[in-house]
């Protein structure tokens, strides 16, 4: 039986050469294919097959199109491939014996010279985000991609490969080896802090819009959509001592703190407000400096928990319970401020105008000083009330500044993280209720070396995204869980 097609993206002539040369000397390889955009591309011991965009609907198409072999090996980057030792043949084995639609594996990443090993996370149900990290090299079940292809009607540019992705999802597992069998040459050698906010890049705003629609589908598919139906709110709670309070948790942030602070006791508002700051055990100065601004201010409430285990999730269980927090709390953090004087007034406007349990603002980017950094304002614009709920489930974070309904926070309780526990609240509130947006910008974003996700590294990032991945796959069992109970199945 024929293994093994490989396709090839193909930029460089040499380097797609140097990968052939790697290829051929597998016996598992049945044909080797070169993808490239170029007319007139000719390279001996390859077909070539022209396409305009490698991501692409078509591009799949034209692969499946060719793949008579048992697995279709996709190579992603136009740099050259190393394989290591019997690496195609382990990808050939785990694939046929556990019958996976598509499996992966750990590698090596050359940057700047330097051969670092780079771990790959488990793919699971909810790992629906289109930046999932399966590395450069996709091995996938031929009969399945064929199935996928055939099934497809959309002609996606740049969303083509995600829904052939999701699409053998359905059909089959996704397997993960964790084993370094090649390795391959990064040319995008930011940082963490700099790579976040790509999927949010107004630049990149068309590829969203195709990446929503094709988990839309997807999620229908799977049984996890939500109907555009939720439940009112008629805020009717009382015995609340304030209308808002500002919820800081803080540890050690004694440089920005204070910029903070001002920034919430300045708000010209029609009702009353209060802030609390949740000091988790400040070493640094910060928990005098809270102390001198609360000596002079009787709304700032300087709260030191009980507990010593408490991350940023905890130490909002603790404000939200705490006896003098408002009808509504809004979230700011210890690094951040508020962008005008009624930044408040407009969060808590938008409950009573949008009712919804939760409002997520818009923000800018800034670097310390505070001046705007790219990109500049994220909006989140690809939020709509129809489909925020569903593309919720696509996305890394759904914005900030956050703020929510008092009574539906304590109900819920915050994750006790310092990461993602924000993503998990919103997640669980829009399985339920509308989430408001402000679409100006509010708020100030400071982008500096004390950020904790500035610069992660890989074993640090995998665990933020493999924690985000088990939100997304509790929320997306929940949501099927809700739609058989509405059809009468449970």
């Amino acid at each position: 039986m024929k293994k093994i097609n490989c396709f090839i993206s193909c930029n460089d002539i040499e380097q797609a050469r140097k990968t052939i040369e790697q290829l051929k000397c597998s016996e598992s390889v049945h044909n080797i294919f070169i993808l490239s955009k170029t007319e007139g591309v000719s390279i001996e011991g390859a077909e070539v097959i022209l396409i305009e965009r490698l991501f692409s609907t078509r591009t799949v198409q034209k692969i499946a199109e060719k793949s008579d072999a048992e697995f279709s090996l996709i190579y992603t980057k136009d740099t050259a491939l190393e394989l290591g030792q019997y690496a195609l043949e382990r990808f050939y084995r785990i694939a046929h014996s556990a019958q996976a639609g598509l499996v992966y594996s750990d590698y090596y990443q050359i940057a700047d010279g330097v051969r670092s090993p780079l771990p790959l996370i488990d793919y699971q149900e909810g790992s629906l985000r289109d930046d999932f990290n399966f590395g450069s090299v996709l091995f996938y079940n031929s009969e399945l991609l064929k199935k996928a292809a055939k099934e497809t009607t959309d002609e996606y540019l740049f969303a083509g490969f995600y829904q052939l992705r999701l699409k053998v999802s359905q059909y089959a597992d996704i397997v993960h080896i964790n084993e370094y069998l090649y390795a391959d040459i990064e040319k995008d050698t930011r940082q963490s802090g700099e790579k976040m906010f790509d999927y949010v890049d107004p630049k990149n705003r068309e590829v969203q819009f195709e990446m929503e629609a094709a988990c839309t589908e997807h999620l229908k598919k799977v049984g996890a959509y939500l109907a555009p139906e939720f439940e009112k709110i008629a805020f009717a709670e009382s015995g609340f001592p304030v209308e808002a309070s500002v919820i800081i948790p803080v540890r050690s942030r004694i440089r920005t703190l204070g910029d903070a602070i001002k920034s919430v006791l300045s708000q010209d508002t029609s009702f009353a407000f209060n802030l609390i700051i949740v000091d988790n055990y400040s070493t640094d100065g910060t928990t005098e400096l809270i102390r001198k601004h609360a000596a002079g201010d009787s709304r700032l409430i300087h709260i030191i928990p009980e507990r010593d285990d408490l991350g940023i999730g905890g130490c909002w269980n603790v404000g939200v319970a705490h006896p003098q927090c408002g009808k509504f709390a809004a979230q700011l953090d210890s690094d951040d401020v508020y962008e005008t004087r009624n930044t408040l007034q407009r969060i808590i406007d938008a409950f009573y105008e949008q009712n919804c349990a939760m409002v997520i603002g818009s923000y800018t980017m800034t670097d310390f000083e505070m001046q705007e950094i790219p990109p500049g304002l994220i909006d989140h614009k690809e939020w709509t009330p129809e489909n925020g709920r569903n593309n919720a489930l696509r996305i890394n974070g759904l914005g900030a500044p956050r703020a929510f309904y008092t009574p539906v926070l304590r109900a819920i309780k915050a994750p006790n993280t310092s990461y993602g526990e924000d993503y998990a609240l919103g997640l669980c509130i829009s399985r339920q209720y509308q989430i408001g947006r402000i679409y100006d910008s509010i708020y100030l974003c400071r982008r500096w070396e004390d950020n904790s996700d500035a610069s992660l590294d890989a074993v640090k990032m995998n665990g933020h995204n493999l924690y985000k991945d088990k939100i997304r796959t509790l929320e997306l069992k929940a949501r099927q869980v809700l739609n058989r109970k509405k059809t009468g199945i449970l």
